[in-house]
């Protein structure tokens, strides 16, 4: 028995569960672990002193320890190399005219490996840049197309709210989307107001995706006609926090009422 905590392992790579290992560190501590191909380096990103407490054997590494003030010189200048590694990678792409463009590129901890994160419209034969690459810094090269949303988390941004993308702070996977979760909670279907900087549905759409499906259960739909004390009429608006109803009547007069479907 041991505790587990989530780990973001590198800088761009997914959130995995590790071995705590009798570590002392907190939440946001750069750590080293130890992984099957050698040591790694990673950040905490849940409650240490909330760490799930049971077998390790699903773990995916153990925590070595907490950063040194070394571990971080080198954790630093692995990001040099990779700006450095960034231009020749753009230039190998542009000598062989590939469809694909780089996004960030990331140094293993103990440089044994590079990997390169991108994007492309289709499938991208990289084999011939992959050789030109190991020929330049000799060791293992790793190319990884990444779609829109994996993009706009590693490159970051504000979303139209004001605040750091969802993706960038604290959202540790991607979830399920759907245009159903706007229409559910009665919002434009408008793209460039459910969309994101990445130009998909926004994250946070799924939110309160479930308070609203729960609320709006025995509301009536945008377009129902519904009988009020005032007459029979056509529904114009929902209000589904309020749970109040905007209805039509043939006259052309609106009454705005609470209404629940029987």
């Amino acid at each position: 028995m041991g505790k587990i905590v989530e780990v973001q392992l590198g800088e761009y790579r997914s959130v995995g569960f590790y071995d705590l290992n009798g570590v002392d560190c907190d939440r946001d501590d750069y750590v080293v672990l130890e992984i099957d191909r050698g040591s790694e380096f990673g950040k905490i990103v849940s409650e240490v002193d909330r760490a799930c407490t049971g077998k390790t054997d699903n773990a995916k590494g153990k925590i070595l320890r907490k950063c040194t003030e070394g571990d971080l010189k080198q954790i630093e200048n692995n990001r040099s190399k990779a700006k450095d590694a960034y231009n020749i990678c753009t230039r190998k792409i542009t000598d062989r005219k590939l469809e694909m463009k780089v996004t960030k590129v990331e140094y293993t901890f103990d440089c044994s490996k590079i990997i390169f994160f991108f994007t492309a419209e289709g499938r991208v034969d990289f084999r011939a840049l992959v050789k030109d690459l190991a020929k330049v810094f000799r060791v293992r090269i790793e190319l990884k197309q990444i779609g829109v949303r994996d993009k706009a988390k590693i490159v970051g941004g504000y979303g139209v709210c004001g605040r750091e993308l969802c993706c960038t702070s604290f959202m540790k996977s991607f979830h399920p989307l759907s245009i159903k979760m706007a229409k559910e909670q009665g919002l434009p279907l408008n793209p460039s107001r459910i969309s994101g900087v990445c130009g998909r549905i926004k994250c946070c759409m799924a939110y309160e995706f479930q308070v609203y499906k729960e609320l709006s259960r025995n509301l009536p739909h945008v377009g129902e006609r519904i009988v009020l004390p005032e007459g029979k009429g056509r529904v114009i608006d929902v209000n589904i926090l309020r749970r109040l109803v905007s209805v039509e009547l043939p006259e052309g007069q609106v009454v705005r009422t609470e209404y629940t479907k029987k």
